[in-house]
């Protein structure tokens, strides 16, 4: 089954933008293998532009050079990935991650470059090109890189076909489609994951960016495993704040199919080093109980895990965040999330969350979401008497009158298996 759980991994946005080379790509990969890998996290997400051989920052270059084969898809840049030279591609990349028993993904845009557009290029597997195939009024409106493809043509389907052969011949094991979440244009997202069904190797197909529309959900669960529920998501607290009224309202479509899992996605883990290409020590403007609190919810809701920071930069703290056993399996055993409470009273603002294992105990999770230290109290809908695991601090204590009580700092979040007595 592809994504049984919500993937973990890590992606190249946060710390690097558009300008990750190989050898970053190589070392966190390698930090991957060693430190985080036995804790379940295995993707390896090459982000943005890797066909753009002048990329510096998270800004783009508008209606520069890219780099593509003679199909009209966009190959890496070799000055940056030197071992896809000769036409290689990715593969020896993603054969590199593949032997450290990890997995190797890839972002790419909606559509079909404009340059192919403008040179007419041939389309592989079909007598159309790429000027005939192309929806020039579907652009996206942060980038220059791409043309929307006309699905309803026989080259449109050729054309995603063809990508998806090429990538599935690298070895690519995750596909990040970006400019087609928010919009949601449906004949093109129906092509890609026709596209990825017959390309003969399993690929998790996750839509950018977001919000996703609510209308469009089951939608989604068929045809993705991951999508977007908000636009880019960095280390600000109003941006996490304001992530828990979107969690209540798309925590009921996390789970799987007979086939494939879905999962609504909360975006990448702004924590450790972020922000690398702008010369000077950048690291998360989150404070620790922020970061407790975005991993608590994450994990709860069941949200895909995608590292945004340079791993080979962590510090132990960093770390903590993500070895901590118990925490994935809130991620990976648990089913039915759904908020407790919200309250809201003057100076104060405190929730709750609760999910259930697999094997019939729970989870519930404490917020404080307010300014100033806040007792949170819970009392819990199923018995008076049972035992709590607290997650995050790994301690045990008993509860005999059915209410969990916590002191939390600003911001802060506890995190609690419960198990009936």
């Amino acid at each position: 089954m592809i994504a049984k759980t919500p993937p973990m991994g890590w992606n190249s946005w946060d710390c690097y933008g558009a300008a990750v080379t190989e050898d970053i790509v190589r070392a966190n990969a390698d930090f991957m293998a060693k430190h985080l890998k036995q804790y379940g996290w295995e993707y390896v997400v090459v982000d943005i532009q890797w066909y753009e051989p002048t990329a510096e920052n998270h800004y783009y270059h508008n209606f520069t050079e890219l780099c593509m084969d003679e199909y009209s898809r966009l190959m890496p840049a070799v000055n940056r990935f030197p071992s896809a030279e000769g036409g290689k591609g990715f593969a020896p990349l993603a054969e590199y991650v593949h032997s450290l028993g990890l997995k190797f993904g890839i972002h790419i845009m909606r559509g079909i470059p404009r340059q192919a557009v403008h040179q007419n290029a041939p389309i592989k597997g079909s007598t159309m090109t790429a000027r005939e195939i192309s929806a020039q009024s579907s652009i996206c409106d942060w980038n220059t890189d791409m043309y929307g493809v006309n699905c309803s043509v026989e080259g449109g389907q050729a054309y995603y076909d063809s990508l998806f052969e090429l990538y599935a011949s690298w070895g690519v094991d995750f596909v990040k489609v970006d400019d087609i979440c928010r919009g949601y244009p449906i004949a093109e997202v129906e092509a890609i994951a026709k596209a990825i069904k017959h390309c003969g190797r399993d690929m998790v197909l996750s839509l950018s960016p977001g919000p996703a529309r609510l209308d469009m959900a089951e939608h989604m669960k068929l045809h993705a495993n991951m999508w977007r529920i908000t636009d880019d998501f960095w280390d600000r607290w109003d941006l996490l704040y304001n992530m828990f009224e979107r969690a209540e309202k798309w925590c009921i479509h996390s789970g799987v199919t007979k086939t494939h899992g879905h999962w609504p996605d909360a975006d990448m883990l702004p924590i450790g080093p972020i922000n690398q290409v702008y010369g000077r020590e950048n690291r998360t403007k989150f404070t620790e109980d922020e970061q407790r609190t975005m991993l608590t919810l994450w994990c709860i809701l069941r949200s895909p895990l995608m590292i945004g920071g340079d791993m080979t930069g962590f510090d132990d703290f960093t770390m903590s965040l993500l070895n901590n056993p118990e925490l994935i399996e809130v991620l990976q055993h648990t089913h039915s999330a759904h908020p407790l409470f919200r309250k809201k009273t003057e100076g104060t603002e405190t929730c709750a969350w609760m999910t259930t294992y697999e094997n019939g105990d729970f989870c519930v999770a404490l917020f404080n979401l307010g300014e100033t230290e806040t007792e949170v109290n819970a009392v819990l809908p199923f018995g008076e008497e049972y035992t709590c695991y607290d997650i995050w601090n790994k301690k045990e204590f008993t509860v005999t009158d059915g209410c969990i009580t916590e002191t939390l700092p600003k911001h802060g979040a506890a995190m609690y298996k419960v198990t009936k007595r």
